[in-house]
């Protein structure tokens, strides 16, 4: 890699699970956007083929519409070939298979327990991680191995545990976590400002103060141009308490993502605090019978329950769209992802500042959660360096939501990598989702674990 004239040329990425039919696209749309970086992405993914298939849709980006630079994508078989001399790291994999998915969400079903989406948190996030934690280990041990110094940037879930997995086993390693959701608070801070202030907000006018974990991120503060925004999204909350209309008011139900932030809008007239996450994430943290006690309590709430078999269809629709893409049929284009992956990679490597939320360890930007543990808030990104800003403690009000969500999250890392399967189902069973009796909890998590055993060889089970 090489500055010149304010512009890096011969970078180079590593993609673990570069044939991702979903968040590779975006990446090479953000990559060919940029104007002063260029190199090549290296693609690795135990489905080579895939990789094969975004190396050909990866190289037709240059040169079109748009495009403001060149990257060069290969396919390639070993983690080796990504990983040596790369600048930067990219991991987003699927832990198994949308098989093992659908056992996670649905198999607790039978004891009376939903999850919307069951990869972070609660039993179908526990039995992830269970797949995804010792994946992880041996990804760190190839950064160390063929990249110590680069920077890794992670989009897997369990997000927490991911990041908590790399620096354990790799403690010198320069790492972090990537989520979105607290982008989308900052988008629906833009319709409080709109409606109350009557202006139209861009996100990165929104500044706000995120603290806590992954996916049960909280806002202790959001200002726009130096106005306090809590005073208006109060009104808003009171104004909006059965959920905010949405152009797809009438059908929402029919989208497996979709919600009218009604949990959000609960929360936030509970503790006084903006939780900062999809309700269907928020849901899950918090005690299962507050808002998935049953299918018609998660319809009150106006949120979706995401069955696997919709994820399943989901894939075969982009199965098509690759092979569209690969022919010719779909041309390539570029579009916003609205994701800071590329904005991030420029601040380090000195192109430009850069403020944004990220998941690393707590090294006392939150003074009253534990040292080491994987926490969200505000980072400075410069030239090769990430620097977590002071959030404050987590308030009094959420202090005993979060720090038994953070305590949890401790224990079930600590049972996986001693492969401990008790301490692994004590964790499981104390979760705040898991509203069943001991010995269903225990046949539960049995089943669970049978079910994905194919994934769990160095577990003895």
């Amino acid at each position: 890699m090489k500055i010149i004239d304010k512009k890096a040329t011969n970078v180079k990425i590593a993609y673990i699970g570069g044939g991702s039919r979903g968040w590779a696209w975006g990446l090479m749309s953000d990559l060919a956007s940029c104007e002063d970086m260029s190199g090549d992405v290296y693609l690795y993914d135990i489905d080579n083929e895939a990789s094969r298939a975004n190396e050909i849709i990866g190289n037709k980006y240059n040169g079109i519409e748009g495009a403001k630079s060149e990257w060069t994508y290969h396919a390639v078989e070993t983690p080796k070939e990504a990983l040596t001399g790369a600048d930067f790291v990219v991991i987003s994999i699927l832990p198994g298979t949308f098989d093992e998915m659908e056992s996670d969400v649905h198999t607790p079903e039978k004891y009376g327990i939903y999850q919307p989406v069951g990869d972070t948190t609660g039993p179908g996030g526990i039995v992830r991680a269970m797949r995804t934690i010792p994946m992880f280990e041996v990804i760190a041990n190839y950064i160390k191995e063929y990249c110590p110094d680069a920077w890794v940037i992670n989009y897997t879930n369990p997000m927490t545990l991911c990041v908590k997995t790399l620096y354990h086993t790799f403690p010198e390693i320069k790492a972090f976590g990537c989520c979105h959701e607290v982008f989308g608070t900052q988008g629906l801070l833009g319709y409080v400002i709109e409606e109350y202030l009557g202006e139209t907000a861009i996100r990165e006018e929104i500044k706000v103060n995120p603290v806590s974990v992954n996916h049960f991120t909280w806002l202790t503060s959001a200002s726009y141009h130096g106005i306090d925004l809590f005073p208006y999204y109060k009104k808003f909350c009171e104004k909006y308490i059965d959920g905010l209309p949405t152009k797809a008011d009438n059908n929402w139900m029919n989208n497996h993502f979709s919600s009218q932030f009604k949990v959000r809008i609960d929360l936030f007239r509970r503790f006084g605090y903006i939780a900062a996450a999809g309700d269907r994430h928020l849901a899950e943290f918090c005690p299962g019978k507050w808002y998935l006690e049953s299918p018609e309590r998660v319809h009150e709430m106006k949120f979706a329950l995401t069955p696997v078999s919709w994820r399943k269809k989901d894939l075969a629709d982009r199965l098509e769209r690759s092979r569209k893409l690969l022919s010719g049929e779909e041309e390539v284009k570029i579009w916003k992802t609205g994701e800071d992956g590329v904005k991030q990679m420029r601040a380090l490597l000195g192109l430009c500042d850069f403020v944004t939320n990220v998941n690393i360890p707590n090294r006392g930007q939150i003074p009253n959660l534990p040292l080491g543990a994987i926490v969200e808030t505000n980072a400075i990104f410069r030239s090769d360096e990430v620097t977590p800003v002071f959030a404050g403690p987590i308030p009094t009000e959420i202090y005993s939501l979060v720090s038994r969500i953070c305590a949890e999250q401790e224990a079930v890392f600590d049972g996986i990598t001693r492969r401990d399967i008790n301490a692994i189902f004590e964790a499981f069973a104390s979760d705040p989702l898991v509203t069943c009796d001991i010995k269903s909890a225990r046949k539960m998590f049995d089943e669970m674990v049978d079910n994905t055993k194919k994934y769990l060889k160095d577990y003895d089970l």
